[in-house]
């Protein structure tokens, strides 16, 4: 897959609050822009793995280094490794296999950002471009900063994305809006991005979004562990469904898992919090009761 350079050798830098619960993970990438060259692709599925062996972790916020969350693809370390790689003749079956295998390699480590009992929060700021996109379309909630744009820049080079952007879009954006993206590979900015879906909120500085993600993730990550997944999982299983085989799959689960010892507690306190809107109403009453 090639050797990246000696000074961005781990691609990631990673800060775990362990009172909060979240870990904050940093791409440094490969090269200039925080670019996502051989290193990239082989440790974001190990790091995610760690991260969901570490107990202690329950929410994750994925940013990038520096101005911008990622230029996309390492094409300095792609273009070497390419013509390595078809030094026998494009037409050699050898070289169809291995870019068939390499792009399956690189298609699993973002799935599993996405397969991760984790919730990631991707937090963009400044360009988030080919590669990047199909990482930030993997997480399960993206915010943006004003400066931060979106680009399938694929079309510009002479490739068809193939990392997810082109199947994982369609469901957060719809066909038409993936369609134009894609076809002309121009620049999305944040607001517009919001405004298709993409992007649950943009703040006005990257210092506003940072500090935004990492508190919704504490939020999140005050929630059971096992619901939190059981989300996950469910909105994974069931998004392609018919809708009774779906309530069927959600209802299957929690009769699954939803049973435990701490669930009588939870519903209580539930009882005893205050509604919004209905701050009169007494503790221990069900709203209408």
């Amino acid at each position: 897959m090639g050797s990246p350079p000696v000074t961005a050798v781990d691609a990631f830098r990673l800060d775990v609050d362990t009172g909060s619960g979240v870990a904050v993970v940093e791409m440094t990438g490969t090269g200039t822009g925080n670019a996502m060259g051989a290193t990239v692709w082989r440790r974001l599925p190990e790091l995610v793995a760690e991260l969901e062996d570490d107990e202690r972790i329950r929410a994750v916020v994925l940013r990038g280094a520096g101005d911008r969350f990622t230029v996309g693809l390492d094409l300095r370390w792609y273009l070497t490794h390419y013509r390595r790689l078809v030094r026998h003749g494009t037409g050699h079956p050898e070289v169809r296999e291995r870019l068939l295998a390499e792009a399956a390699a690189m298609q699993r480590a973002l799935d599993a950002v996405a397969a991760s009992r984790l919730p990631f929060l991707a937090a963009v700021h400044g360009g988030c471009v080919g590669a990047g996109l199909d990482l930030a379309a993997a997480c399960d909630i993206r915010f943006a900063s004003a400066d931060a744009f979106f680009s399938l820049r694929e079309v510009t080079i002479g490739v068809v994305a193939d990392l997810g952007s082109l199947q994982r879009l369609p469901r957060l954006i719809g066909a038409g809006p993936t369609r134009e993206m894609a076809l002309t590979g121009r620049d999305v900015p944040a607001g517009e991005a919001a405004g298709l879906g993409l992007v649950s909120r943009v703040l006005d500085t990257p210092r506003e979004l940072f500090a935004h993600a990492r508190a919704v993730a504490e939020g999140i990550a005050r929630h059971p562990v096992r619901v939190v997944a059981g989300i996950k999982d469910v909105l994974a299983q069931t998004q392609d469904l018919p809708l009774a085989a779906g309530l069927r799959y959600t209802a299957v689960w929690n009769a699954a898992f939803l049973p435990a010892p701490d669930l009588p507690d939870l519903l209580a306190d539930a009882l005893r919090a205050p509604v919004a809107g209905d701050q009169a109403r007494p503790a221990g009453r069900r709203p209408g009761a």
